[in-house]
């Protein structure tokens, strides 16, 4: 996934792209506005354009049936990964240590968390 793409999906433009995810298909233009109408309270035209931006943008693909059906291009996890690692870069100039040493000053992690964490880095001797 190119850095410049993925840099460029608004917060609303990522409520699309969760549904998408979420999906076990590609979704029809009119269950995709009704989804967002009724979660979001948010206007046909502007689930259109929201669409219209990620199709182009590359990260959503269109594809005609009947109607229009829409499903990412890039996956979850891909995008997930993308957005840590640009948390990291831009908030804490690429230390992951300094991520994790603010999220346990400032509560941010349950002892479930912590615990879970030493799990992950307890090395075999």
């Amino acid at each position: 996934m190119s850095d410049n793409l993925a840099s460029k999906i608004t917060d609303s433009e990522l409520e699309v792209m969760k549904l998408l995810w979420h999906a076990s298909d590609a979704l029809p233009v009119t269950e995709i506005r009704e989804q967002l109408q009724r979660s979001k309270g948010w206007e046909p035209a502007t689930i259109k354009t929201l669409i219209s931006r990620l199709v182009s943008k590359g990260v959503v693909r269109q594809e005609k049936r009947n109607v229009y059906y829409y499903s990412p291009v890039i996956s979850e996890k891909e995008y997930s990964s993308w957005a840590t690692k640009d948390l990291i870069t831009r908030i804490y100039n690429g230390k992951a240590s300094d991520l994790i040493a603010s999220l346990v000053s400032s509560n941010g992690l349950t002892k479930d968390d912590i615990a879970e964490l030493r799990e992950m880095f307890k090395v075999e001797e």
